[in-house]
C-alpha cells in the first residue's frame, strides 16, 4: 500500500493499476482520475492525506459551486474506489453521501421527425449509424464499437460486445436495417473505406473506429439539416426506439432486454412518454353517465 510520502506519480500509477485489474472502461477511468485530481486541487496537497472532514468539506464546496447532482454522485463513486480500493482506507469517505437525482422525462422524437433526421444524414455511413441507433436502440458507444462480424443477417441479430456495464447482448436487426447496412457495406468496400472484417463504422483511418464525438457531430448536423427545433442528442434515437415500441404494444420486459437495462424501473420511464399509449387509455370519467347542465 502507498505511504504518506509516496510521490503522487506512484500513487496515480497504483490507482490506474487497480482500475485496470477490474477492467474499468477507459471512460470510467478518465472520470475517476479527474475526480481525484479535483480533490487534490481543492486540498492543495496529495489526496492521500485527506481526512473524512476534508472530504465532507470538499463535497460541501461542490454543492455550493452548483455542481450537478449527477457529477456530484460520480465524484463520490470515484473517491469511494480511490480510498477504499487503492488506499485501503475503508470508511474514509463516510461523511460523504450520494444525493438523489431527479429523473427528467426525455424528449421524444416522432416517427416523422426520425425519418427526416435519418434522411438528412450527410453521408451513407452516418445514415446507417443513425439508423442503427433508432432501429436497434443502441447507445452511441455501442454503435461505434460494432464490427462487420457482429451482423448476423441470417438470425436478424446484432451482437453488442461489452455494452454498458461490460455486458454482452443481442439487439434486434430488422430487414430494413439489414438492407441499409448492406448498402453501406457495399459502398464502403467499393471505396476502400472499410477493412475486411473491420469496424462497421470506421474513422478517417479505417484501422480505427468512428469516434463518439464524430458521430455526435454527424447527428447534430443531420438534426440541423432536418429542421428539428427540439433539444436532442444521439441518445434521443434510443429513447424514440423504446417509446415507439411501447406504443406498438411490445411487452415492456422485451424492451428491457433489447435496451440492455438491468432494472425494469429504468425501462418503465418510457411509459410516461408513450403519448399514443396514454391517449388510448379510457378515463374512468368516460364510464359515468353525467347529467348535462340545463
Amino acid at each position: 500500500m502507498a505511504t504518506s510520502n509516496t510521490p503522487i506519480s506512484r500513487l496515480r500509477q497504483r490507482f490506474i493499476d487497480d482500475m485496470n485489474l477490474r477492467k474499468l472502461s477507459p471512460q470510467t477511468q478518465s472520470g475517476y482520475i479527474r475526480a481525484v485530481k479535483n480533490l487534490a486541487r481543492y486540498l492543495d496537497r496529495s489526496p492521500y492525506t485527506a481526512s473524512p472532514e476534508d472530504l465532507r468539506r470538499f463535497q460541501l464546496q461542490m454543492v455550493n459551486e452548483g455542481v450537478s447532482r449527477i457529477t456530484l454522485n460520480a465524484t463520490i463513486t470515484a473517491l469511494h474506489f480511490f480510498f477504499e480500493v487503492t488506499l485501503d482506507r475503508i470508511g474514509a469517505i463516510r461523511l460523504m453521501s450520494h444525493v438523489r437525482v431527479h429523473r427528467k422525462l426525455p424528449v421524444i422524437l416522432s416517427a416523422e421527425e426520425v425519418t427526416r433526421l435519418i434522411d438528412a444524414a450527410t453521408s451513407p455511413k452516418y445514415k446507417a449509424a443513425l439508423a442503427v441507433a433508432y432501429g436497434a436502440g443502441l447507445r452511441i458507444s455501442e454503435i461505434v464499437a460494432l464490427r462487420v462480424c457482429d451482423i448476423d443477417g441470417q438470425r436478424k441479430l446484432l451482437r453488442v460486445d461489452e455494452g454498458k456495464g461490460g455486458k454482452d447482448r443481442f439487439a434486434m436487426l430488422s430487414p430494413d436495417l439489414l438492407s441499409l447496412l448492406r448498402d453501406w457495406w457495399r459502398i464502403a468496400r467499393t471505396q476502400r473505406l472499410m477493412l475486411h472484417g473491420g469496424w462497421l463504422f470506421p474513422g478517417q483511418n479505417p484501422i480505427n473506429p468512428l469516434s463518439t464525438r464524430q458521430l455526435s457531430r454527424g447527428f447534430h448536423a443531420a438534426a440541423k439539416a432536418a429542421g428539428l427545433d427540439k433539444h436532442v442528442s444521439m441518445h434521443s434515437l434510443r429513447h424514440a426506439f423504446a417509446t415507439h415500441l411501447l406504443e406498438q404494444n411490445v411487452d415492456i420486459r422485451v424492451i428491457q432486454v433489447l435496451l440492455g437495462h438491468k432494472r425494469l424501473e429504468t425501462t418503465a420511464l418510457y411509459s410516461q412518454v408513450a403519448t399514443r399509449t396514454l391517449s388510448e387509455v379510457k378515463s374512468p370519467l368516460d364510464y359515468l353517465t353525467l347529467q348535462p347542465d340545463v
